[in-house]
């Protein structure tokens, strides 16, 4: 009875023993799942920041695009009126000038005359 008892108690280290190893190997495993999942997880993260800069570069030049067009069209709209201005005084400064020319012209006929008419008086 007593080698019974003993040999129940070596069978009932034994499965123990055996349990024991076994939690301890599927811990690892467990771990490595875990370890493999926050490494999907670090890649998912690290690609969604990735795209999320590249978003916003994309979005950035398309601005700075933008900005450059609505500048060279400003400059292209006052170029166009500053030399509309110019175009304008050019034309009035040259009607004056033919206006002050006819007046010359005018008097100095109208004076030819009078000194023709003083003369002949």
């Amino acid at each position: 009875m007593k080698k019974q008892i003993l040999s129940l108690a070596v069978i009932a280290l034994l499965a123990f023993a055996v349990q024991s190893c076994e939690k301890k190997e599927n811990k690892p495993a467990e771990d490595e799942l875990t370890l493999g999942n926050k490494v999907d997880s670090l890649t998912s993260d690290i690609e969604e920041v990735k795209d999320t800069a590249v978003s916003k570069a994309e979005s950035a030049a398309t601005k700075a695009k933008d900005a450059t067009e609505n500048a060279a069209n400003d400059v292209k709209d006052a170029t166009k009126k500053a030399a509309n201005d110019v175009e304008a005084a050019a034309k009035k400064g040259a009607e004056k000038v033919e206006n002050a020319a006819k007046a010359a012209k005018d008097g100095t006929v109208k004076t030819a005359k009078d000194v023709n008419e003083a003369l002949k008086k």
